[in-house]
């Protein structure tokens, strides 16, 4: 043990290979069974009106991420444990994570084309089949989805800025970066909450159109929520001082997640909201 303090203090790794060996940690198996409670709760509060364990599995959750991603953040800070060949792993992993969230929307865009392509699948459809159903006024695609659309795109353009900055080391250009990106997340997500709010058509009992429109845009709207509160754990550790030109994984994996979210909210406007759009509702 004592040989370990030692060669941290040193700033040398305490292990004699480039690999990073975690300590153990109780946060998998709480992680674990706050997520078993989180999905039983919401059958138990569906089915038998009891919350209580719905809202242990969050708080369990939450424990969970905040201590979790506090021992990783401690890591990162300890010299000789996050190598390069670390790195690089944890590179892989967010590209895999990514690549994972990719299939999730491919699924959903899948459901929706399936219907929008072939109408005549929808049950109860009357001949002949139109997508949107008949009596389903969408949104405009020009009002607030576009104004979001400019918003998420802004964003994108703020964290690339806070991204560059962070590379030349012009640290107050990083914060006043990504502050913009955090306000802007903030921003498209009250939009998109004021949008559900006039929704001509309702969250529940609206039939296919309504089930896919809010799965698909409902499930982005989640991502931006993550993304957002990602970048702001960013933001405080960028005014802690904790990311240098050379070494900023966290605040990249962020960007990347983030770049991803705009991605995806590109292909949402065109399908659905402009591709997709029918006879327009007038607010």
């Amino acid at each position: 043990m004592a040989s370990t303090t030692e060669a941290h203090g040193n700033g040398a790794s305490p292990y004699k290979h480039p690999y990073h060996l975690v300590d153990p940690s109780p946060w998998p198996l709480v992680g674990a069974f706050g997520g078993g409670a989180l999905v039983l709760g919401i059958v138990l509060w569906a089915h038998s009106g009891i919350s209580w364990v719905f809202w242990l599995g969050v708080l369990m959750t939450l424990s969970t991420m905040f201590f979790w991603w506090r021992d990783v953040v401690k890591e990162s800070g300890t010299p000789g444990l996050h190598s390069p060949i670390v790195r690089i792993g944890l590179r892989y992993g967010m590209t895999l994570f990514i690549a994972s969230e990719v299939m999730f929307f491919v699924a959903f865009f899948w459901a929706y084309f399936h219907f929008a392509l072939y109408p005549e699948h929808v049950s109860g459809a009357a001949a002949p089949a139109i997508w949107p159903p008949r009596g389903i006024l969408t949104f405009d695609p020009w009002g607030l989805p576009f104004l979001n659309t400019m918003i998420l795109l802004l964003s994108g353009c703020t964290v690339t800025w806070a991204h560059a900055a962070l590379i030349q080391n012009d640290r107050k250009s990083l914060i006043t970066g990504l502050t913009l990106t955090v306000l802007l997340g903030v921003t498209f997500t009250s939009l998109q909450a004021w949008e559900y709010s006039m929704s001509p058509f309702p969250f529940a009992g609206g039939g296919i159109y309504s089930s896919v429109f809010f799965l698909a845009t409902g499930f982005h709207g989640f991502h931006v929520i993550v993304g957002t509160c990602f970048l702001f754990v960013c933001l405080i550790r960028a005014t802690r001082g904790h990311f240098t030109p050379e070494k900023h994984f966290g605040f990249e994996a962020a960007a990347w997640y983030w770049h991803f979210v705009d991605v995806v909210w590109m292909f949402l406007f065109i399908c659905i909201y402009w591709w997709g759009a029918g006879e327009i509702a007038h607010h």
